[in-house]
């Protein structure tokens, strides 16, 4: 046998082994998580998982899909804001040279989209009715001090106030125990957008107004921004439920096209339909108030370190 016919048989099966090691090694670098979305900090947001919290880092280029189907052969494409707080997803990605987990395609559940945005509009409204039940017991604790007379009744109202606080309190409790730990923000900067009876269009006298909320926002560390659009009652629900929608949806434009927001730091639009009216609907100033988009610039506290 010549040398270049033992040569060659001695090359072609250490070949097949060196290119078998590097395919494992490239494998071992792509990996997937499974967890609960519990904070979103700019660019990035912090996975529950069984092992504890991950953070994954977002990109332009990472895809949001949502799966269909019984076996979940299907999948609709979405953006990357539907990534909200309480949504349980599955990461693929690879680590970067600083050991940071980049997420190439994060996939969920529609019906747990639709849950995590429920708890989203839902857990601070409930918050923010606590806080607001506080007051109105230390006003009648005020008032019982001048009417000594009435002070069973007042004892009665505060007790069930109270029950009522407690009550908002275990439904907040559920909440966190169903969907994980959800991050506690500080809200650094808000602005609100009016819009017209039936209309969805930002008017241009509220541009600098969002203009300047942008400014604000690229100067707080790992910012969010949140979108919330609502409608008055006038017309049927669908009808407010899909104004509110567009409205919230138009803002978000703007605010990544006009501010240059990158949508890696901007959650979901919320359309919160008829609820959490701030005034009557009774009159046509009432539901001039009510027409509107709430838009916040949010940073969690566990970065502000409060």
């Amino acid at each position: 046998m010549t040398t270049n016919r033992l040569n060659a048989i001695v090359t072609v099966p250490a070949l097949l082994l060196a290119a078998l090691v590097f395919a494992g090694t490239v494998e071992a670098q792509s990996v997937k998580i499974q967890g609960l979305i519990n904070a979103r900090s700019g660019s990035s947001m912090t996975l529950q998982t069984d092992s504890g919290n991950v953070t994954v880092l977002l990109t332009p280029s990472t895809q949001a899909e949502e799966v269909q189907g019984i076996f979940h052969a299907r999948h609709k494409d979405l953006e990357i804001t539907a990534l909200v707080p309480g949504l349980a997803v599955q990461v693929a990605g690879n680590y970067n040279a600083q050991g940071q987990l980049v997420a190439n395609t994060v996939r969920f559940n529609g019906s747990g989209l639709q849950t995590a945005m429920d708890i989203q509009a839902g857990v601070t409204p409930v918050q923010q009715q606590e806080q607001a039940q506080q007051q109105e017991i230390t006003q009648q604790q005020s008032k019982l001090q001048q009417q000594q007379q009435q002070l069973r009744a007042e004892q009665v109202a505060e007790e069930e106030n109270a029950a009522k606080i407690a009550a908002n309190k275990a439904a907040v409790a559920a909440v966190n125990k169903r969907f994980g730990e959800l991050g506690d923000y500080n809200i650094w900067a808000e602005a609100t957008v009016y819009f017209g009876n039936g209309k969805v269009n930002v008017d241009p006298q509220y541009f600098a107004q969002l203009q300047a909320l942008a400014q604000k926002a690229v100067t707080v560390n790992g910012y969010t921004i949140q979108v919330q659009g609502y409608a008055s009652k006038v017309g049927s629900a669908a009808l407010n439920q899909r104004l509110s929608q567009e409205r919230a949806e138009n803002v978000t434009d703007f605010l990544e096209q006009q501010c240059n927001i990158p949508l890696t730091n901007m959650l979901a639009p919320g359309a919160m339909g008829t609820s959490h009216q701030v005034d009557s609907d009774a009159t046509a100033e009432g539901q001039a108030e009510n027409r509107r988009v709430v838009v916040r610039v949010l940073q969690n506290k566990a970065i502000a370190g409060t």
